[in-house]
Order: structure tokens, then sequence, then C-alpha cells
């Protein structure tokens, strides 16, 4: 299941003014970066304490939707599945490789990691259960990290 109509339509109104000729091939909502096992366990151990047990907390990547053009792939803040906010990255498509996707979590998300020519590390997408189709069509979309 990819985004919903309304969703969609939304993330496109507000990356019209940015495409300069360009054609959407994809749209979606994914996770990205990767959060410290330190900052989990420190998350969890103090609403613990401050709720005597009751209540669980996770600390989770950082939801952006993102337009994957012909030409470029645009990162939008996510608003935690709201509205798509504000323009956060701008990567050129022909310098951007990602790995092969692979499914995480029993299989109900897919992970793919971009990494940019000429920067250190990767970046880290995950795609939740809704959208995890669109994270095997996202991945095979760009060359393959070497």
């Amino acid at each position: 299941m990819a985004l919903n109509a309304r969703r969609a339509r939304q993330l496109l109104e507000i990356s019209a003014p940015l495409l300069q000729g360009e054609q959407v091939e994809l749209t979606s909502l994914a996770g990205i970066g990767t959060v410290s096992v330190r900052k989990q366990a420190l998350t969890a151990a103090v609403v613990g304490v401050l709720s005597a047990g009751t209540v669980m907390a996770t600390v989770t990547p950082r939801p952006m939707y993102l337009v994957l053009t012909n030409q470029r792939i645009l990162f939008f803040d996510g608003n935690r599945g709201g509205k798509p906010g504000k323009l956060l990255m701008n990567l050129p498509r022909p310098y951007v490789t990602a790995s092969a996707p692979k499914k995480t979590f029993l299989g109900l998300k897919v992970v793919t990691h971009l990494t940019v020519e000429g920067q250190e590390g990767a970046l880290k997408v995950d795609f939740p259960v809704q959208t995890r189709t669109d994270g095997h069509r996202f991945a095979t979309a760009l060359p393959v990290t070497r």
C-alpha cells in the first residue's frame, strides 16, 4: 500500500514549484537516518522511570516524504505522517547509488542505504509496512552501490 491519494496530491503540490520539467517517478514516506542504541536505551529508561513502568517508549528514524524524479531525490518533512512540510534535502540523482533492498523486522519493513558520491557514510532509508513495496521500487530505480 502506497501513500493515500490525498497525501500524494499534497506532496505533488508542494514539490511542483521545485520541479523544472522533471518527471515524478515515485512518491512515498520513509524513515530516514538511524537512531543509536544508546539513545533508544536512554529514552526507554527515562520514560520507564517517569511512568513507573506503565509506559513503553521507542525512538524511530525521522519520517520524511520522498519524491523521486528523473533528475533528483527530494526529501520533505514528514510531520509524523501528517501533511508534507518543508524541503529538507535535495540530492542530484546521478550522484546517488543505493544498496539492494533488504527485508527487516519479520519482513514487514524494507531498508536500503543511499550513498552520495563524495560523501562518507550512507543514509539509511527505512520503508515501513505501509510503503514497503515502494522501497523495492525506489532501490531498484537507482544504480547499485559498489
